[in-house]
């Protein structure tokens, strides 16, 4: 079960790595795949795990720097397609990553998921090393990670910790800047996860990616609390982006949130399960079509939508231009069904 937590500490960490605000896309995670990112063989693993694990790893962590502040990725693609926070880059006018060679890169933003905190970057390279993606939904309580990133953006490389799987499955709400986004299906862990931090690779002991660390809680609100991005609702947004870069893609124009028992509670709202509206741009395709923050949605072109992952897969069942049916219930219980004309995604801007 989803729990919702408003964690106020994290402001200050989110704040420090990033920029003001900027890019903003409504894109919840691509439908779920498989495991197909495996650029790496196995780890063989000797009397020190950690220690080779980071010795695999360490030449695929890269140091992301903004005008705005400094963060951490990961190459997950040898011509040169890197992972880090949404936070980490939002507003910047110019990104730059820098390899565990020394070399310095500029970067662009490919694709985005500010609901998950996530971005996806493009530098000019080839034969880099990557790390490969694991499955975090075969990760157990108790299993012990590794963090890996720029922590206090301190000079040297990037820091190390370990810990283990606290919990699965996390909602909170963090703070960055002036925009409050919603986390969830978040990993929780007592690995050490500082400012600068952001970005990086949570790893299993074999080496792979398990989830995208986000966000700290300062030692004054709690302790050995840290929270990553499951890589299994990340991994289709970064396969996407590696399989076509400049892929245009359906855009219907929300922010939203899964509804659950607490939050259907919270709320008042006449559902238990569906998307809830938290925001939407009046000239994007669901603004245009008439549906307001409020609403939740139900279904879309016939199919029915419990989550972002459903949402995700419905809008991308169809093409730029389609219109679709998208069935909504109202605030007071109502049900109403628009016809939306999707639109492509718009680019990334970076100021």
């Amino acid at each position: 079960m989803r729990r919702s937590a408003c964690i106020a500490a994290l402001a200050a960490l989110l704040a420090g790595a990033c920029g003001g605000p900027g890019f903003r896309l409504d894109a919840p995670p691509l439908p779920q795949a498989g495991p197909t990112l495996s650029p790496l063989p196995p780890i063989e693993l000797g009397d020190q795990p950690i220690v080779d694990v980071v010795e695999r790893v360490r030449p695929a962590v890269v140091n992301v720097r903004t005008e705005g502040g400094t963060g951490s990725g990961f190459i997950v693609d040898a011509d040169g397609v890197v992972v880090t926070n949404f936070h980490v880059v939002r507003g910047a006018t110019e990104i730059r990553v820098l390899t565990a060679d020394g070399e310095r890169l500029d970067a662009r933003p490919i694709v985005a998921d500010p609901n998950a905190d996530l971005a996806v970057l493009k530098v000019e390279a080839g034969g880099l090393p990557t790390v490969p993606l694991g499955d975090s939904d075969a990760l157990r309580l108790g299993e012990t990670v590794v963090a890996l990133g720029f922590a206090l953006a301190l000079e040297g490389g990037p820091s190390v910790t370990s810990g283990i799987v606290s919990a699965m499955g996390r909602s909170i709400e963090a703070q960055s800047g002036d925009v409050t986004e919603t986390l969830e299906e978040l990993i929780q862990t007592d690995a050490a996860i500082n400012p600068g931090n952001s970005g990086g690779p949570l790893l299993d002991l074999a080496g792979r990616v398990v989830g995208i660390n986000t966000a700290g809680v300062s030692a004054s609100a709690a302790e050995n609390i840290g929270f990553a991005i499951a890589i299994n609702r990340a991994r289709p947004i970064i396969e996407r982006a590696i399989e076509d870069p400049e892929a245009r893609l359906a855009y219907l124009g929300v922010s939203s949130r899964p509804v659950d028992a607490l939050l259907a509670s919270e709320l008042d709202l006449p559902v238990d399960r569906g998307l809830y509206v938290t925001a939407v741009p009046d000239d994007g395709p669901a603004g245009v079509a008439g549906i307001q923050a409020g609403d939740v949605i139900v279904r879309m072109g016939g199919s029915d939508v419990a989550d972002n992952d459903d949402l995700l897969a419905a809008i991308l069942s169809h093409e730029p231009g389609e219109t679709v049916d998208v069935e909504v219930v109202h605030p007071g219980g109502s049900r109403e069904t628009f016809p939306v004309t999707l639109s492509v995604r718009p680019d990334i801007p970076l100021g």
